[in-house]
């Protein structure tokens, strides 16, 4: 039986609901253990407490200068639209899979900065990230993609200052193995406000941040001063939670649309939609093991409380059933939720792809 067509993509409003004890409780609970759950808040203490001293002298002593700043070779002066793109290897390669990726956001009219965390770059790989890029910069490795961005959006105000468009983006997924242009029409055809690909209720309603897109220019400007606003942390949980989490509210306060190409209810109706993706997510999470014996609106009701990672609970359907062009990097690499069935996630990817499989499988040797 052939798997069935994806649907249109179709941007849907973030769920307006504030963040509850029950929700921020289950987002670190995605193994479903209570024991897990416990691990997870120690976790967090450690960290945090750990961060904090080194905070403090950060702040005292003054952030140390960028690294390495160099002119791209397509500069895009008067750029309308402006993509910052944040990258991280080990071994400080700038994939093939990352330079397509900084080419098709090129080709769609971006001024590309590109912003590596890697401790060395091979010049090589600098050389050929500069291709498709009107600024190449590499920087400390501190606070994460919201750190890097809040690092290059004073230069990349002051060189477009008339762009009514910017994207934040990173290399934490693998693809595109869909056609990109579509979905960027998608975005695009939204209007002004704030759009991401995905929506996740972990810890709150929110845009999952690897993919973020400002349009119009009151809302680029508000993007920016969230940015620049925003206070830095050597903690992953502190800037996950003044970032990501908190951006989609900010933007929203401020008036503006918020919304997400696939929502996270329409990830839920469509995975509830096809028994075969049922008994596959209900095999993935011990809270959803009787998710077939439950009537259709209780097990909405469940998705719906029981929030699960997008991207990988969902990455089936999501892929199958709505046309989702990328695979998360940490789902296809780690696969921290052990979920089953990620073995073969190259069956999910076409032969004509953007990003075929021997693109991918290269750039995950350079992590």
């Amino acid at each position: 039986m052939t798997a069935p067509s994806p649907e249109p993509y179709r941007l849907t409003e973030l769920t307006s609901e504030r963040p509850g004890v029950r929700r921020a409780l289950h987002g670190y609970s995605t193994a479903g253990t209570w024991r897990r759950l416990a691990w997870r808040v120690g976790q967090v203490l450690l960290e945090v407490a750990g961060a904090l001293p080194r905070d403090a002298l950060r702040q005292r002593r003054g952030a140390p200068p960028l690294i390495r700043l160099a002119e791209g070779a397509d500069p895009r002066p008067g750029a309308a639209a402006v993509a910052l793109y944040v990258h991280y290897s080990g071994s400080g390669q700038v994939s093939e899979m990352v330079r397509r990726q900084l080419e098709a956001l090129a080709e769609a009219g971006f001024a590309v900065v590109f912003v590596t965390m890697a401790p060395t770059v091979p010049e090589p790989d600098w050389q050929a990230a500069r291709r498709h890029c009107a600024l190449v910069v590499q920087r400390r490795n501190f606070a994460r993609d919201f750190g890097a961005w809040q690092d290059l959006a004073g230069e990349a105000r002051r060189r477009w200052p008339g762009a009514t468009e910017w994207l934040l983006a990173n290399d934490s997924v693998l693809g595109p193995i869909l056609p990109f242009g579509p979905v960027l029409a998608a975005l695009r055809a939204g209007g002004a406000g704030l759009f991401g690909l995905t929506e996740s209720i972990q810890g709150g309603p929110h845009l999952q941040s690897y993919f973020l897109l400002a349009r119009g220019a009151a809302a680029v400007a508000d993007l920016q001063e969230f940015l620049l606003g925003m206070r830095m942390s050597h903690s992953k949980w502190l800037v996950v939670n003044r970032g990501e989490l908190r951006l989609a509210r900010w933007m929203r306060d401020r008036g503006h649309r918020v919304a997400a190409l696939f929502g996270y209810r329409r990830l839920v109706e469509a995975t509830l939609a096809d028994p075969a993706e049922r008994a596959a997510l209900a095999a993935m999470h011990p809270a959803l093991a009787g998710l077939e014996a439950l009537s259709p609106a209780a097990r909405e009701a469940l998705l719906l409380t029981q929030p699960l990672n997008p991207t990988h609970h969902f990455w089936l359907a999501q892929r199958r059933r709505l046309g989702f062009p990328f695979l998360k990097t940490e789902l296809i690499r780690r696969n921290p939720g052990r979920l089953p069935g990620i073995a073969g996630w190259r069956d999910l990817v076409p032969p004509d792809a953007p990003c075929p499989v021997p693109v991918i499988e290269a750039h995950l040797a350079t992590l």
